[in-house]
């Protein structure tokens, strides 16, 4: 007879069967139909475009990946984005560091090291007051994380007062630099990051006795606390480890675009929370890994760029084929998914 404390490794983590080719049958489906209709898209060029395009994204799917397989949800991680990169900016425009305007001084290496962390650790701090009032008040994470989306945005808009500021140049550096492999192949220093936290994560979860916790939290709960797990810190881990990735993320985008603005990042959370979902990490927990979310990640990636180099699709029109196909695309996973948990 089994117990509570045997399920520690019987627990299935990560694992791929005949459902989960789906997400790879539609990232298939997509570089072949855009290679047959769209100018230029099987060259060179489109693989750098697909992994600058992917590369914030993937930062922050790679933490809200830990928050959907413990079976919460954040909707904070847009706004903490922000959150983070307006800190970032507005320390960096201090006297003792750039000056206003971010030419006045020549920074030391140590005032944009604290320019970087510290908005980091705010972040962070953020996200375990989530995690704290989650598992405290008993309020869905829905509602808590919905309540901090709109702390974090009017902090930042407190701060900033809509105003636009610069960046460390090693930001920039980070989101526009990269490896030139050829006069059109370019790897992107952020696509390397990506990657970077998302075997880190995966290791993270696969191999190591808190990826074991987070997959029991998401798939039986109840079970998983009466089993000595205290499921209350995986909670707030997961969040604090999601608003990590999510300012990282934010910084990442701002030094992509140059820039700070309040505008940035308008599209982030639904943009993170499609690449994991259309992955086949299921919203109620226990099940999904980071595979599939790189999975997703390259699929709305392919469908951005694919879209853009189709000249006879009208451009008001490209945001509504783009949710049509993700609809399609995540409608056929959950049916393929549903199928195979009742089989």
């Amino acid at each position: 007879m089994s117990t509570p404390s045997d399920k520690l490794q019987e627990q299935p983590r990560f694992r791929w069967d005949l459902a989960d080719l789906a997400p790879l049958l539609t990232l298939a489906v997509l570089i072949v139909f855009f290679s047959l209709t769209g100018r230029s898209f099987f060259y060179p060029g489109t693989v750098t475009q697909v992994l600058e395009q992917g590369a914030v994204m993937g930062i922050v799917a790679a933490g809200l990946t830990f928050v959907l397989l413990c079976g919460e949800i954040d909707l904070s991680v847009g706004n903490m984005a922000l959150w983070t990169a307006c800190l970032c900016g507005v320390m960096y425009e201090l006297p003792w560091v750039a000056g206003k305007g971010g030419d006045k001084n020549v920074p030391s290496v140590l005032a944009v090291a604290l320019v970087i962390l510290l908005p980091l650790l705010s972040a962070i701090v953020l996200g375990w007051l989530s995690g704290v009032l989650t598992v405290s008040s008993r309020l869905p994470s829905f509602i808590i994380t919905l309540s901090m989306m709109y702390i974090a945005s009017g902090l930042a808009l407190y701060l900033t007062k809509s105003e636009q500021f610069h960046i460390p140049w090693i930001i920039e550096r980070l989101g526009n630099g990269g490896f030139s492999l050829s006069a059109k192949l370019k790897i992107p220093y952020s696509a390397l990051l990506a990657g970077g936290i998302m075997l880190l994560s995966h290791l993270v979860l696969q191999y190591t006795r808190f990826g074991r916790y987070v997959y029991m939290t998401g798939g039986n709960r109840e079970a998983t606390r009466l089993a000595g797990v205290r499921t209350s810190r995986i909670v707030i881990a997961c969040l604090a480890l999601s608003a990590w990735t999510a300012g990282l993320g934010g910084l990442v985008n701002a030094g992509r675009l140059g820039s700070i603005t309040l505008d940035q990042n308008a599209d982030l959370l639904l943009n993170a929370v499609a690449c994991v979902v259309l992955g086949g990490t299921s919203l109620f927990g226990g099940e999904g890994g980071i595979p599939r979310t790189i999975v997703g990640v390259l699929t709305l990636s392919v469908l951005r760029v694919g879209l853009d180099k189709i000249a006879w699709i009208d451009n008001y029109l490209r945001t509504f084929l783009l949710g049509v196909v993700l609809l399609g695309a995540l409608v056929l996973n959950g049916f393929l998914a549903r199928r195979r948990r009742t089989s």
